[in-house]
């Protein structure tokens, strides 16, 4: 069995994120398994064949051991869901016997070897980034990325590191009951997904926090690790070597964000210009813009955040709509239509 065990958590609408994470990974760490947690259904006309994938093992949300799994899964948006299913899988993984695994996520590029990581999970039970790892000099910075630390986690949960042992199979067992219950994107009720969970980690066990400006690199702390080129090619981050970028939300608020913290530098802007080309490369044929096989009810209705909400608060419309996808008189959908205060016109 490999030393180290990866995986991703995806759904269809991100493959080819997780394409582009794959070959990046697979060329720095060959011997690496690398798994690919799936939250989602093919659409009419996609093949998705998995010899043909990237990936050496793929995980379907059926395949974990998650409770009255389509009840929970109709209460979570999708980034909710793609994240909640992460407590599961690192469960899986462990019982399956992997030693020392990593968790990615899809829209991560590996540009350095992960060594170090490797021989902090020798030593420790479970490895963490923070976003920023030096104070902002500016009261915008503060403003941007310390302050959205406080509001969504102070570790960015893009990457872990966890080895199988008594510590890392507590954490591994608590992180999934909570992920189960509460990764919901609800930063008034002090919820962001799995972050703002692990802000507790340090109290509640004894995790490594790898500082190093070189991993776990992204636009909300561009202005602490500029990105620089050496003359041979090779990328730094703050001075450190580049391990990998997390090229979350490009095109769109994370653009913005590199526009402000480049400091006047074309570098950033040269990567996340070799990241579109990637992805160009790796786009799924068949697969509308923003497609989520969780998103419609049966009949092909979008389903509201308000009424996932209403669904998973309310014990009593679980217990009477089992099915909660389904269209038709006495269904949720029908109750929705009838109770909400914004129903549908």
């Amino acid at each position: 069995m490999p030393e180290v065990h990866c995986f991703t958590s995806i759904s269809f609408s991100y493959l080819d994120r997780a394409r582009v994470l794959a070959a990046t990974l697979k060329r720095q760490h060959p011997d690496w398994m690398l798994w690919l947690c799936l939250s989602d259904v093919e659409p009419p006309g996609m093949a998705f064949d998995r010899s043909r994938e990237p990936f050496d093992r793929v995980v379907r949300i059926e395949d974990l051991c998650i409770p009255d799994r389509v009840r929970w899964t109709f209460g979570h948006q999708l980034v909710e869901l793609c994240t909640a299913v992460k407590g599961p899988m690192l469960c899986r993984l462990l019982e399956e016997g992997a030693q020392k695994v990593v968790y990615l996520d899809p829209d991560i590029a590996v540009f350095g070897p992960l060594d170090e990581v490797v021989d902090l999970l020798g030593r420790h039970a479970i490895v963490l980034t923070p976003h920023q790892t030096h104070p902002e000099s500016s009261r915008i910075g503060i403003m941007d990325n310390e302050i959205a630390s406080l509001k969504h986690g102070v570790y960015n949960l893009g990457f872990f590191g966890l080895r199988n042992g008594d510590e890392g199979r507590r954490f591994a067992q608590w992180w999934r009951e909570r992920l189960l219950g509460f990764c919901y994107d609800d930063i008034p009720g002090g919820l962001f997904t799995d972050q703002r969970w692990c802000d507790l980690v340090p109290a509640f066990f004894e995790p490594c926090i790898l500082r190093d400006p070189g991993y776990n690199v992204a636009s909300w702390n561009l202005s602490t690790r500029p990105i620089t080129f050496d003359r041979d090619g090779a990328i730094r981050a703050g001075g450190r070597p580049l391990r990998f970028f997390h090229f979350t939300k490009l095109n769109s608020v994370g653009e913005a964000m590199l526009e402000r913290y480049a400091n006047g530098r074309s570098e950033v802007f040269e990567l996340a210009e070799w990241y579109r080309r990637q992805l160009a490369a790796q786009s799924v044929a068949g697969l509308a813009p923003d497609y989520w096989g969780f998103a419609l009810y049966q009949d092909g209705t979008p389903i509201r955040p308000d009424e996932r909400v209403a669904y998973r608060n309310t014990p009593e419309l679980q217990e009477r709509f089992p099915d909660p996808f389904a269209s038709g008189p006495d269904t949720f959908q029908a109750w929705c239509g009838a109770n909400l205060s914004c129903g549908r016109a």
